[in-house]
């Protein structure tokens, strides 16, 4: 029997939808068949199946291995925990070939979907488009998979601690650290890889609740990160990190309350690795600060910019052997010393590594980066048509005129003023814009260059459109 997909669902790179509406048991089953079909014809047999907090995601997990056992797969059941848990499963059972995580990630609470690894490597993009064509189609092996649990945690939050190896139990005994779950699934780990960290760990909101009552589990919307700050000045503590629902992006305050968004982590980790690994080639996305690509610059390493989207640079860091990559969202993924994925557990760990390695205190290593005045992502909603032509105008026009346009991904043009960035969204019909100056008169300017390129368009920024 075949199955269509809401059209809305199959995003670029992940598959999403809102519970009830466009998502529901018999997409997970779907889902299930069409990815057993794909795994067996690879040559493999096993997958890993994990979940997230979310209310749904129990029922929505039973229909996925229903449907993996339909088409003759095997479903090794991890439950509940992080996303990034399910990528160190499929990355070290032996007997797996690939992975799929139930998860919502930082969307509402009745969102969910599902995230997909095959091989090592993220499913998403033309792959994803080629599941639904197997469940459109009805183009599904059939068989009698089985189905076990297995408890990989303990092992999991092992490899997390792992990372401070061969760091002074001294240095690391005077840390004081703030931590918020957000309610989200990396709660349980959190809890386990704490007890095992030397130092003082003040935990918020580690209970796994798919409601999420105390805030939403989205650290990069500055006001999610307000309980965590209100710890970390109540405590004086060194700082603080968030994770998002599923535990794959990371957000962080230092002790004075300032955020440290994704790519200025992603300086800090620079800093560290290229002491280690003089030269190295570090991916960053295209929507992150030109201070992160001087600042890899300056220390010796190998700035590379490219497309936004976690599964576009865990595939390109692999392809080009990069051993640290992330992008402004707060994923952020280590192959030194790692397996390549975005894991922010794992890059709290490596934050703690980092201050000592470097000498400097979290809150020292965010002072010492530039300042700059820039936007968040402004999005407006434009046709779905019509919003990749509108880019592929404005980025004709200043080619044309001699601009410096980067067109990895959009339109990245840099001016005496900074750079601003128009790019079409992936998983709406949107379009984005961001922008970076040194100072306000110019990020004015930057924007205003913006808006003339959209009028000529036809084509006027309207009323913000959440994420």
């Amino acid at each position: 029997m075949a199955h269509r997909f809401h059209r809305s669902i199959l995003r670029e790179y992940d598959v999403r939808g809102v519970v009830g509406q466009t998502l529901g048991p018999a997409d997970a089953h779907a889902i299930g068949r069409s990815f057993a079909t794909l795994v067996r014809r690879a040559g493999g047999q096993a997958v890993v199946v994990g979940r997230d907090g979310r209310v749904s995601s129990p029922e929505l997990e039973e229909a996925l291995v229903a449907g993996l056992n339909a088409s003759g797969v095997d479903a090794v059941r991890i439950g509940l925990g992080p996303t990034p848990m399910l990528y160190y499963a499929e990355a070290t059972l032996p007997d797996v070939q690939g992975g799929i995580q139930v998860t919502g990630s930082h969307n509402p609470a009745d969102h969910n979907g599902f995230k997909i690894v095959l091989g090592g490597l993220p499913v998403f993009g033309d792959d994803l488009q080629h599941l639904g064509s197997l469940a459109a189609t009805g183009d599904w092996l059939a068989g009698q998979g089985r189905h076990e649990h297995r408890d990989v945690l303990g092992a999991y939050v092992d490899r997390l601690a792992a990372g401070l190896h061969g760091i002074s139990l001294d240095a690391l005994a005077r840390f004081r650290i703030g931590w918020d779950a957000g309610n989200g699934a990396a709660g349980p780990a959190l809890e386990r890889l704490t007890q095992q960290l030397p130092g003082e760990h003040h935990l918020l909101f580690t209970q796994v609740d798919g409601t999420f009552p105390n805030h939403h589990p989205d650290p990069t919307v500055e006001r999610n990160l307000d309980d965590l700050r209100a710890l970390v000045a109540a405590k004086s503590l060194h700082f603080g990190v968030a994770f998002d629902g599923d535990g794959d992006r990371i957000g962080a305050v230092d002790a004075a309350g300032r955020v440290i968004w994704g790519d200025q982590l992603l300086m800090i980790y620079a800093e560290d690795l290229l002491t280690r690994l003089p030269g190295s080639t570090i991916v960053g996305d295209v929507k992150a600060s030109g201070v992160l690509f001087d600042r890899i610059s300056t220390l010796g390493g190998n700035p590379y910019m490219w497309k936004t989207g976690h599964s576009l640079i865990k595939s390109e860091m692999k392809r080009i052997s990069a051993p640290l990559g992330g992008e402004m969202t707060g994923h952020v993924c280590f192959a030194d010393d790692y397996y390549g994925f975005d894991d922010a557990l794992y890059a709290a760990v490596r934050l703690i590594a980092a201050s000592v390695r470097l000498g400097r205190s979290v809150t020292d290593l965010r002072g010492a980066i530039p300042e700059v005045v820039n936007t968040p992502e402004l999005r407006f909603q434009v046709d779905d048509v019509r919003k990749f032509a509108v880019v592929d105008e404005v980025r004709d026009r200043l080619e044309q005129a001699g601009a410096r346009v980067n067109p990895i991904d959009g339109v990245r043009v840099t001016t005496p003023d900074g750079w601003w960035l128009l790019r079409a969204s992936n998983t709406q019909d949107v379009l984005v814009v961001r922008a970076e100056s040194r100072d306000q008169a110019g990020l004015e300017r930057l924007l205003a260059d913006v808006d003339a390129q959209l009028a000529q368009s036809g084509i006027s920024r309207g009323p913000q459109v959440a994420h």
